[in-house]
This record gives structure tokens, sequence and C-alpha cells, in this order.
């Protein structure tokens, strides 16, 4: 009966999905409605009632962990692979520092004096939580609209070094707590220079040992974040390129199908969304659903305002609300603050729904194609002179 709930799972997504794309939605927003509101109601009318399964039972399964540890690290790798195409620039930097400081801060002013008692972890958690931007459905969303090249590479390079911020920032400080447990994933990171040293120049090899060694990392319960921001850089340090272990195609058919529905299904059938709720106050909520959408459409507008426009024709609104997506990096720092108990059931799945909503917005605001006569660059202050 499990795996058989696991089967409809995986179909429900297939055909949210294929719905979706009949009315414009990329898979991950399909994916977010129905792990939001379907995977509920399935589990309180169905699941629990008929078939006499709770949430507890469906995760329980070795081959299931084993899996999940597998998707997740899939999905971890591919965040944490945009680190090595990070190119500096000064016009993203601007844009970057406000839109990660600004809702960073109001998230720890929120997990303080709004939220229940929680260790500092898991506060400094929710500031960063409020601050990230979800690189791969950006990119994904400003590609379904045909956004101009020149000021895609722009919005993408800031949501990385956003990204960056963020998961370098929770390694860290998730490190400092257990010190002795940031020996072994820094020796993993250190193998691209081992493997130097013994004359293996070719990407693929490095690129397979990152992606083996952040599943044990994930399935030994290492800190898979050290490790694989670490690795990364010692690659690029290097110049080598990521090569992925599956073709493109395949890989994103891979996390659409199975990677993502599972990582989702495995955080909603956990919780018992009627108590969630219930543990937090109308104003709790409201603030979680606001405040993260509020401040940092706030910090990405005194950013854009910052850094000049992209192109003749730019709006700041839009790019505001196209840096306010969260989507897959909030999906996978959501389930690794579950899995380790820093965060509560009510917190994951009231910042899952505020992740839905803020990734819905530039639909539901009505940013549409580009028109390729309007998307003309601008020019930098020094030409104009």
């Amino acid at each position: 009966m499990v795996a058989l709930f696991w089967l409809l799972a995986l179909a429900l997504f297939a055909v949210a999905t294929r719905v979706g794309r009949h009315f414009g939605l990329i898979p991950i927003v399909s994916q977010l409605l129905l792990a939001t509101f379907g995977l509920p109601l399935l589990m309180l009318l169905w699941i629990e009632p008929h078939w006499q399964l709770s949430g507890a039972d469906l995760v329980s399964p070795g081959w299931l962990k084993n899996l999940y540890s597998l998707s997740f690290a899939l999905l971890l790798g591919h965040i944490l692979s945009d680190v090595i195409d990070l190119r500096l620039d000064r016009q993203s930097l601007k844009i970057a520092l406000p839109s990660f400081c600004i809702p960073f801060a109001f998230g720890l002013v929120t997990a303080f004096w709004l939220l229940p008692s929680q260790p500092w972890l898991s506060s400094l958690a929710v500031g960063l939580l409020f601050a990230i931007t979800a690189i791969p459905v950006l990119y994904l969303y400003l590609r379904h609209i045909d956004y101009p090249p020149a000021a895609t590479r722009r919005l993408v390079q800031t949501a990385i070094l956003i990204d960056l911020a963020c998961w370098s920032l929770f390694a860290i400080a998730q490190g400092s707590l257990h010190l002795s447990g940031l020996l072994l994933p820094l020796a993993g990171a250190c193998l691209p220079l081992l493997l130097c040293v013994f004359g293996v120049r070719q990407p693929l090899p490095h690129s397979l040992g990152f992606f083996g060694l952040l599943v044990v990392a994930e399935h030994y319960k290492l800190n898979a974040l050290i490790f694989g921001i670490g690795y990364l850089l010692c690659m690029a340090a290097l110049k080598l390129p990521l090569v992925l272990p599956l073709k493109a195609a395949w890989m994103s058919r891979l996390q659409t199908t199975i990677a993502i529905p599972l990582i989702l299904t495995f955080g909603i059938v956990q919780i018992n969304v009627h108590s969630a709720m219930d543990s937090l106050s109308w104003v709790q909520l409201g603030a979680l659903l606001v405040l993260p959408i509020l401040s940092k459409l706030l910090g990405n507008w005194l950013g854009l305002g910052w850094a000049g426009t992209s192109f003749v024709g730019a709006s700041r609104w839009r790019e505001s609300l196209l840096l306010n997506i969260r989507g897959l990096s909030e999906i996978v720092f959501l389930n690794l603050l579950l899995q380790q108990q820093l965060i509560s059931p009510a917190l994951y799945f009231a910042l899952m729904l505020m992740g839905l909503i803020a990734t819905l917005l530039p639909a539901l605001a009505g940013i549409r194609r580009i028109p390729s006569h309007v998307a003309v660059p601008a020019r930098s202050p020094r030409a104009n002179s």
C-alpha cells in the first residue's frame, strides 16, 4: 500500500504538470499547487481514513529514504552547480546586496519577535528563507517569456550571488555548532585538488565525484552544504566545468517526474496541515505570508534602482517581481530544515505557501513575453557621456 501511494503521488504530479503546461504554467508552479492543496486533501479525505496510513508510515521504508537521499542530492547538486558559473560584475552585486540584506533583516526580526522561541540557528534559517531566490525557476521563467539575454544574465547572476550567500551562511553557522563534523566534508571538498595532483584534469571524473560524494554526505547526515560549496569552489579555482551525470534533457525530465515530486511529497505527508495551522496565530501566519514578499520586493526595488536598467524599456517593477521567485531553491532548503527538525511543520507549510504565492506573482501580475523591438540594451553612463 505504501508503494501504491507513492506511485499514485507520482502519477498525480505528472497529470498536474501536463495540465499546468496546457494553461502556460511552468512545471514547478503546477507541482507546488498540487503539493500545497491537493496532497493535504488526499491525505485527509482518503489515505488516512480509508487506507489507514499515516505520514510516518508513508516515509518509513528504507528504500524510500535511500531514494529521497538520491533525489535530494541531485537537486541540491544542481542548485549548487550554479556556483561554478558565477561571474561577478558590479551591476549584479549592486542588485544582490539590498535584495539579500533587507529581507534577511526582516526575517530575523520576524523570527525573534513574532515566532515562538527557537534555537538561533532556526531563526537564522528563517532570515535566509526570506532572502532566497530560486535560480533554476527564475532562469526557466525568463526563458519562457523570451527575456533579453543580457538582462537574463544579469538577473540570474544576481540570484546566484544571493543563493550562494544563503547556502554559505547556513553551512558555516551549522558547521560552527559541530566543529568535528566539518573535517570530513572539508576533506571531501578537496578531492579535485587531489585528483589534479595525480594528473586527472578531465571534467567528468571530478563531476562524478561531486554528485557521488554528495549522495554519500546526504545519506550519512554529513554537512552536504559545506562539502558541495567547497568542492565546486575548488573546481572553479581549477577552471574545470561541471559535467552533469546525464544529458541535460534527461536530467530535467528526472527532476520533473521523480526528484521534485518525491521531495515535495516527502515533506507534505509528514505534516498534519490542520493542526500545524492551528499552532500559528493569524498575526504569525500573515507575517510569514506577507513580510517575505514585501521585504524582498523592497530590496529588489532598491537594488535595481542602484544598478540601473539593463535595457531600454525595462520595468523596475517587473524585474523586482521576477527576483522574488522562490520555487525549487526554497523547497530544497525547507526540506533540509524540516528533516533536521530546525523548523516546525507549521513553519514549513506556511513558508511553502508563501513560496508558491511569490512564484505565481509574475504570472498573476501579467508579465508576458518581451517584444524583440523593445529589448534594446541600455547604454552605459560612460557611453552616454
